[in-house]
């Protein structure tokens, strides 16, 4: 017999959730997308450590039994509402993503109805990318720009809703 699929829901990222999330490693080649230790994101108020920022911007993804599963940052731009995320990195690769992405998806036409939703992606990571094709994103460019350890090159994703969604 097979388990019931799992339910993902949000709430606003809550500080354990923040200092959990600090605490994930990836392996290689994935480890870049790591944060510093919260003791230090929170003195500094980087990202989710301001709780500001955390509390307008970033969501925490939940299964049903309250299990944190990964995050989203929804950071909102003119007419665009860009998605920031990650998953817990031993439940990455295990075909969850296309769930865990469409829970993203309705929290933020949830806070901005009427804006597209995008994401950056870096080229080489395949996977994520199947999971967000999968979830309804398509490629509508590809540029350089800085990240902490030099030059990368990224995609960037547009959702496009079914058209039964529209």
């Amino acid at each position: 017999m097979d388990a019931a699929p799992i339910s993902f829901h949000t709430v606003v990222m809550r500080e354990e959730h923040a200092k959990e999330i600090c605490a994930w490693t990836y392996p290689p080649p994935y480890n870049i997308y790591g944060f510093l230790p919260w003791e230090q994101m929170k003195g500094l108020e980087i990202e989710f450590g301001d709780p500001d920022i955390r509390r307008e911007q970033y969501i925490s993804i939940l299964d049903e039994r309250e299990t944190l599963w990964g995050f989203a940052q929804l950071f909102p731009m003119h007419e665009v509402t860009r998605i920031g995320l990650g998953m817990r990195p031993d439940w990455c690769g295990r075909g969850m993503g296309k769930r865990f992405m469409q829970t993203i998806v309705r929290e933020a036409r949830r806070r901005r109805p009427a804006d597209e939703i995008d994401l950056e992606v870096m080229t080489w990571n395949e996977r994520a990318i199947r999971a967000y094709e999968k979830a309804g994103f398509h490629i509508t460019d590809t540029y350089e720009r800085l990240t902490p350890t030099g030059n990368a090159l990224f995609h960037c994703m547009v959702y496009e809703p079914p058209a039964n969604e529209e």
